[in-house]
C-alpha cells in the first residue's frame, strides 16, 4: 500500500512536470509568434537607408536617387507614393508576378515582399494601363491602406499622388475605387489595351466602382491601378485607379 501511494504522488509529480513544460513551451511560442508577427509588420516600414533613395518632390523629373538604388536592384523601376498614406515605396519589377511576392527590394526574404509592377507591363510606364501590386498589411504598411479607399470619407481625403522614374515624373489623380475578385481580366490583363485606348476599362470602372470622382479622364490618358487583397476574401481585391500626367 505505502509503495502504491510513492508511485502515485510520483505519478502526480510527473504529470504537473509535464504540464509546467508545455506550459513554457506554449508562453515560448506565442512569445515568439508575437515577436515573429512585429518584426514582419516592421520590415514593412521603410527604413532610413532606403528612404534616402526616395527622390526629392520638385518636380525636375530628374531623379538621381533612383539611379543609384537601380545600381543596388536594376529590378528598380521608379518610387511611387500616395499623398497623406503609408504608400510611400520603391517600385521594382519581377520576370513574373510571384518574384517579388515575399523578396525585399534588396533580393532577401520577406513575407510583406515588394510594390511591384505588373510583369507584362512596360517598365517605362509607358502603357496605356499600368498595374502595380502591394500586401495588404493590418498595420497600414505596403498597400494596407488601398483597402481604406471603399471609405467615402477615405476615399475623398486622399486623391493625389506621385510616381518618380528616373528621368520622368508623374502626378497621379485618384478617380475611382474598385472591390473585384483574383481573375477579373478587366483589371488584371494590362495588355487587353494595347492601342493607347483604355475606354473600355474606364467603363468597366465606371459601371462598378464603389467609390469614384470625376475628373475629366479620357480613352487617351494614362491609368494606374494600385491592386491589394481584400480584408475578408480570399480571392477578393481591391483596386484604386488614378490618371498619370507627366510633370517633366
Amino acid at each position: 500500500m505505502h509503495t502504491a501511494a510513492k508511485l502515485a504522488r510520483a505519478g502526480d509529480r510527473l504529470v504537473s512536470m509535464v504540464a509546467a513544460a508545455l506550459i513554457v513551451i506554449m508562453l515560448l511560442f506565442g512569445g515568439y509568434s508575437l515577436w515573429d508577427t512585429a518584426m514582419v509588420f516592421q520590415g514593412a516600414f521603410l527604413d532610413s537607408d532606403l528612404l534616402q533613395f526616395k527622390p526629392a518632390a520638385d518636380g525636375s523629373g530628374d531623379n538621381p536617387t533612383l539611379a543609384e538604388l537601380q545600381a543596388i536592384n536594376p529590378d528598380v523601376v521608379g518610387w511611387l507614393s500616395i499623398d497623406d498614406t503609408h504608400i510611400d515605396y520603391p517600385v521594382v519589377i519581377g520576370d513574373d508576378d510571384m518574384e517579388y511576392v515575399n523578396k525585399d527590394i534588396y533580393g532577401d526574404f520577406a513575407l510583406s515582399g515588394s510594390i511591384f509592377l505588373d510583369s507584362d507591363n512596360a517598365r517605362d510606364i509607358s502603357d496605356p494601363y499600368t498595374l502595380v501590386y502591394g500586401h495588404h498589411m493590418d498595420n497600414g504598411a505596403m498597400f494596407g491602406d488601398v483597402v481604406e479607399f471603399v471609405n467615402t470619407d477615405y476615399f475623398e481625403a486622399h486623391p493625389t499622388g506621385t510616381l518618380y522614374l528616373p528621368n520622368a515624373t508623374y502626378s497621379i489623380e485618384l478617380f475611382a475605387c474598385l472591390e473585384v475578385d483574383a481573375f477579373d481580366s478587366m483589371v488584371y490583363d494590362p495588355l487587353r489595351y494595347p492601342d493607347g485606348n483604355v475606354s473600355e476599362l474606364l467603363n468597366y470602372i465606371d459601371e462598378n466602382a464603389v467609390q469614384s470622382r470625376y475628373i475629366g479622364v479620357t480613352p487617351q490618358d494614362k491609368v494606374i491601378g494600385l491592386s491589394t487583397c481584400a480584408e475578408a476574401e480570399t480571392n477578393g481585391r481591391v483596386v484604386i485607379f488614378g490618371r498619370l500626367d507627366r510633370m517633366s
